[in-house]
């Protein structure tokens, strides 16, 4: 007799620089998905069917994932038990180490949990550099994970004053970028947390004198629109520039149009990192019913 598949969350972390984006790819596509490395992997751990990921957040090329999530079902072989969360760690881990991807925790759960529908809220993080005139005083560890806008120094202040604009339910359209998906998508959101404030460089206690200054752009909501994150940093770095005032960051959002944002006004997709998902405890910790 076929057992009934089973269902998990886990929660996984990668190095963005080297892949197309978290999303599969196909093979006529000429770069790799973060998707297709899990599905190898888990494919070494011998289903019944194919495993198929559900990713909870699409992420970019380029863009990095301190932490994002997906579900999966795992149907095995008669007479062999489902797999316990850490032998399912391990088992994808080991079949993941030649890639800069790791699984960082797994939960079963109910076979109606949904890894993108069941989310409460995501937390984007966005890395600037201040102190950099061009891209090549850039900390060759920091390269690829931070965007050092040309000229060096930025108005926080000012932007922290623009930040406030973009808290609450408002019209985004303004800051998403178009694509396939536009016409279907309502670009109502609602962001829960708009904040900038100083942060760390890596070894950065090392290299002092150079006077090197890391900011840290978080933003939370529920849900974003496609590149939003990327255009609202795109914006606020033109505040911090002096190219717009912080009251222009409201009047944008009020013309509720893609093209009204500046030319070249959307940050590069280095410096983002999808800082993580939440879900409710409770369903990460739900009963489930016999033969689950």
């Amino acid at each position: 007799m076929v057992s009934p598949p089973a269902r998990y969350l886990v929660f996984f972390q990668y190095f963005g620089t080297k892949y197309s984006g978290v999303m599969e790819t196909s093979a006529n596509q000429s770069g790799i998905g973060v998707q297709n490395c899990l599905e190898k992997a888990a494919q070494n751990l011998k289903p019944v069917v194919p495993i198929k990921f559900h990713i909870s957040s699409r992420t970019d090329s380029g863009v990095h994932a301190l932490c994002n999530a997906a579900h999966l079902d795992i149907q095995r072989a008669p007479g062999k038990p489902a797999f316990q969360e850490r032998e399912l760690i391990r088992g994808l881990n080991h079949h993941l180490k030649s890639e800069p991807i790791r699984i960082l925790s797994a939960y079963r759960v109910s076979s109606d949990f949904h890894a993108r529908f069941s989310a409460l809220s995501r937390t984007y993080i966005y890395r600037l550099l201040l102190g950099c005139a061009r891209w090549s005083e850039v900390p060759v560890f920091e390269r690829d994970l931070c965007w050092a806008p040309p000229g060096g120094y930025l108005d926080v202040p000012a932007m922290q004053d623009a930040a406030r604009f973009l808290l609450g339910t408002h019209d985004f359209s303004t800051f998403r970028s178009l694509n396939s998906e536009t016409p279907f998508q309502s670009p109502i959101r609602t962001i829960l947390q708009a904040e900038i404030q100083p942060s760390s460089g890596f070894l950065a206690h090392h290299y002092e004198s150079r006077g090197l200054e890391f900011w840290e752009l978080k933003f939370r909501s529920k849900s974003f629109l496609y590149r939003q994150v990327r255009r609202m940093v795109g914006a606020l770095v033109a505040v911090g520039q002096g190219k717009l005032t912080p009251r222009q960051i409201k009047e944008l959002l009020e013309l509720r149009d893609a093209r009204a944002l500046p030319p070249h006004a959307m940050a590069p997709p280095a410096g983002l990192f999808l800082k993580c998902v939440e879900y409710d405890e409770a369903d990460l910790h739900k009963a489930r019913a016999p033969g689950e």
